[in-house]
């Protein structure tokens, strides 16, 4: 009897631990991916001209990137899109925010490539003029880097399955 309670109370114990296990998995994936929709919101802001959306959109950027551990994305990683980020949080200068972005964008490229951020595919998308890249969720090119003035100026250069 004190056997069978010992084995049930094992079982138990796996079951609880397991269940954290993806509690966790899932509140990472959750981060991740608000992480990667927050990035989405800066450059969409910075299509729209909207200095201000961005530096609000790079602020929520942070607080997101703040709160991810730092063995999902590592600390290096993590404080570069901090600072690039914190960049464009900062100035309410849209020249200077586009240039910031450009550093953001390709940090956010490699971050991209290396781990899953979220469960539809992103775009590379990349700028002859300013011979910078960004990250889409859709393949219809609206340049970050140039607004209206050169809305379609681009082309899809990568799928990044996520």
């Amino acid at each position: 009897m004190k056997k069978l309670i010992f084995i049930v109370a094992i079982f138990a114990i796996a079951l609880t631990q397991i269940s954290f296990a993806q509690d966790s998995t899932n509140q990472t994936q959750t981060k991740l991916s608000q992480l990667l929709n927050s990035y989405y919101n800066i450059k969409d802001a910075l299509v729209a001209g909207d200095a201000s959306m961005a530096s609000a959109s790079a602020e929520v950027f942070v607080k997101t990137a703040n709160g991810i551990d730092y063995k999902v994305i590592s600390e290096g990683n993590i404080h570069a899109l901090l600072k690039d980020a914190g960049s464009v949080s900062e100035t309410k200068d849209l020249k200077k925010q586009r240039e910031k972005f450009a550093t953001l964008s390709a940090n956010m490229i490699t971050l991209a490539k290396s781990i899953k951020l979220g469960t539809k595919p992103a775009y590379e998308t990349y700028c002859p003029m300013k011979k910078s890249s960004w990250l889409s969720d859709s393949k219809t090119i609206k340049n970050p880097y140039y607004g209206n003035a050169m809305l379609s100026c681009g082309n899809v250069v990568e799928t990044i399955n996520q």
